[in-house]
């Protein structure tokens, strides 16, 4: 059997690792790092350019940069999340046919699931290089809070990339696997991950060598990469209220600022003040404009509050859901980057009532999570169980445009439900059965997975006939729902393996673009 490697796909950097003797080993990639920017740039003759050599030539390139490529996975083009994120990126983001955010770079559409793809590659060639041979398999991680479009989207982008991808694991899941791996002591566990993208929270049991997730609830579209934008609008005001001079259409001067505000973020997570020194950002009728500024992290503090703030209420819900209060929490566990700003960390001993855990490494942890997962899957690793959740709710829609769970979230999977539903209308002789997922109340504000018609019903007054929907979830997040009238036998079913958006004519033209390159 070949090797099964683990992938963190994060919004920042991506990492790689794999189990080596039964141990998880973090793998350096060519250019000696053991985490890689999640950043792909483009030439203007087409030329591509991965990780630390795409960040580099960013801020005379921007246009052709992309980055951030995981939030804009399973999004559509018209939604509030991308009109937020849109603007704020230098590369051009376009509508695809089916109404899906796509990238468009030297007039030519990538959609979100090939430039992760590229990432991947990359990730699969760093394990290659290091074992000589060729590796086919994956495990890779998402968010927690990734509903079925995203899950599906992170599977057809390591199709692209050539590699089979065993198992979708949720990034805190992961955490908890690599923390608790050789562990023996029972533990209540809060993971906390705040990522370049993403915030999840979740909470494990250990009991030894089992690993049960009790709940998790999260924030996907909180991360870095909001607290950058954050700065670099104060950045940009400052310059226009200095200089006069508007820099939010110059897409050079813009990455340039970006880049500082993310640099700043990081220094003043060591340092209580750093200075900021742009020169030459503009040009105008009296010559060159520069920008010089101190931001002290009080000043910080002061314009991220509203997003330390989100931080508080998915922790409340995940414990609540959980059962659990601060007081039975054995260590909270810190993830991502983000993790290592002061202001954070003080956030999460305010909600947990302790200080957070730093025996691991927030850039590295999840990737060696996945590796294990991926050393269970493979036969390596015998002594570990693992029970994961379902992050969202899946039901169908009832009377009234109303969402009616099924399964509910953060229930264990694999798991099997049923609910006996009626008809709305005397002599109804079939039901539509539309399978949802989400939380809301309103059935079609949740996210669609698909429609099957249960027909052949005998005659009878409405409220009369029993109809019994059963909903069954594996681990792999496929979900099998069957609709059977109780009284007549007849039954119909339909198979929910997710779908990312990606029609298969564009599958197979993005693997063969890929293998191509």
């Amino acid at each position: 059997m070949g090797k099964i490697i683990g992938i963190d796909l994060g919004t920042t950097n991506s990492c790689v690792a794999v189990i080596e003797g039964r141990a998880p080993l973090v793998l350096p990639n060519s250019e000696g790092s053991r985490t890689t920017p999640s950043m792909i740039g483009f030439t203007e003759e087409d030329e591509r350019f991965v990780g630390q050599q795409a960040k580099r030539q960013a801020i005379i390139n921007p246009e052709r940069t992309v980055y951030d490529i995981k939030r804009l996975q399973g999004q559509k083009y018209n939604s509030e999340v991308m009109r937020e994120i849109s603007s704020t990126l230098p590369y051009e983001i376009v509508e695809n046919t089916n109404g899906d955010a796509w990238v468009q770079v030297n007039g030519q559409r990538y959609s979100p699931q090939e430039i992760s793809a590229m990432l991947l590659a990359k990730m699969k060639k760093t394990a290659e290089d290091y074992f000589g041979e060729e590796i086919n398999e994956a495990v890779i991680t998402v968010p927690a809070y990734f509903n079925d479009a995203q899950r599906s989207a992170t599977k057809d982008a390591g199709k692209i990339a050539g590699l089979t991808v065993r198992r979708i694991i949720n990034e805190p899941t992961a955490a908890a696997l690599a923390y608790g791996y050789a562990k023996t002591d029972d533990a209540n566990l809060v993971v906390f991950d705040l990522g370049g993208g993403t915030f999840d929270v979740s909470v494990v049991r250990l009991r030894g060598g089992l690993f049960e997730v009790a709940a998790t609830c999260g924030d996907n579209q909180l991360g870095g990469e909001d607290f950058d934008q954050v700065i670099l609008k104060f950045l940009l005001e400052r310059f226009k209220n200095e200089s006069g001079i508007d820099l939010s259409g110059d897409r050079m001067a813009i990455q340039r600022l970006k880049e500082a505000a993310e640099n700043a973020k990081c220094e003043l997570s060591t340092l209580t003040e750093t200075n900021i020194n742009l020169p030459f950002l503009a040009v105008d009728d009296n010559g060159p404009r520069h920008l010089s500024l101190a931001l002290s992290r009080s000043q910080l503090l002061d314009l991220v509050f509203h997003l330390i703030e989100r931080l508080e209420a998915p922790c409340r819900t995940a414990m609540k859901d959980a059962g659990v209060t601060p007081e039975d929490i054995s260590d909270v566990l810190l993830v991502g980057g983000m993790t290592r700003m002061p202001l954070v960390q003080e956030k999460v001993e305010q909600i947990f009532g302790q200080k957070p855990s730093k025996g691991v490494n927030p850039d590295e942890v999840v990737a060696v999570g996945a590796a294990i997962q991926s050393g269970i899957l493979g036969g390596e690793v015998k002594e570990v169980i693992l029970l994961d959740v379902t992050p969202l709710s899946l039901g169908i829609r009832v009377a009234g445009d109303r969402f009616s769970p099924i399964i509910h979230k953060n229930t264990s999977i694999p798991t099997r439900e049923t609910k006996v539903f009626t008809t709305t209308e005397t002599n109804q002789d079939m039901v539509t059965i539309t399978v949802l997922q989400g939380e809301e109340p309103v059935a079609s504000d949740n996210a669609l997975l698909g429609t099957f018609n249960l027909t052949g019903i005998p005659p009878q007054p409405k409220g009369r006939p029993r109809i019994e929907v059963a909903f069954e979830l594996d681990t792999d997040g496929i979900v099998n729902v069957s609709a059977r009238d109780l009284n007549s036998n007849k039954s119909q079913s339909i198979t929910v393996e997710g779908h990312s958006g990606l029609s298969d004519e564009e599958l197979q033209r993005a693997i063969k673009r890929q293998e191509s390159a």
